[in-house]
């Protein structure tokens, strides 16, 4: 049995967007397909995180968030909830830009670190906890801190071993400078 699975949440309100963003096309596909893909490449697996009648259509394993309305937190815990491997990657389907390379590279962080989530900060020192490895051994902490009421996703990480990966850390898998960027508008659709 592997120790590591990829997750991928799909499902967000897109409202800035102004239609859901799973089925947007990216290059041909549903944009969904396209991260499904590289985030199986890069675990052995893949399963969405959202509504299972509504995103069955695109042919993969579905599981609902466990708790609804409370945005990403909701998909991270049901994937902590289903999973039955040590390491987690957890990536938005609005992320195109992403890499195998990469994502593989945080998975042997977390291997190596040991980290309860590994979790890269971008250029300008933002954290992407929606392209990060969750190990199985955050899942309390974050439980305990939604059922209090936190609905930041980084804020739900107190007492948690966490490290954080630099834009110097990753160089090398960033050569255009967009790895992390979403698809919140039609025209971000375009851009490459």
């Amino acid at each position: 049995m592997s120790d590591q699975s990829g997750w991928v949440l799909v499902g967000g309100n897109s409202s800035r967007f102004g239609q859901d963003k799973a089925f947007a096309e990216w290059r041909g596909r549903p944009m969904t397909l396209h991260v499904s893909d590289l985030v199986r490449a890069a675990t052995g697996s893949v399963t969405l995180v959202g509504d299972p009648q509504k995103y069955s259509v695109l042919g993969l394993s579905v599981i609902p968030d466990s708790i609804r309305g409370i945005g990403p937190i909701g998909g991270l815990l049901a994937a902590l909830d289903a999973t039955s491997t040590k390491r987690n990657l957890v990536v938005a389907c609005d992320m195109p830009h992403l890499s195998k390379a990469f994502m593989r590279f945080l998975l042997e962080r977390a291997r190596d670190s040991g980290a309860d989530v590994v979790l890269p900060v971008d250029a300008d020192g933002l954290p992407q906890p929606l392209c990060a490895v969750y190990a199985t051994t955050a899942r309390e902490s974050i439980q305990i801190a939604v059922k209090n009421g936190e609905r930041k996703l980084v804020k739900t990480f107190h007492g948690l071993q966490v490290e954080r990966i630099t834009a110097k850390d990753y160089a090398s898998f960033n050569k255009y400078g967009n790895l992390f960027a979403n698809v919140n508008y039609i025209e971000d659709l375009s851009a490459d």
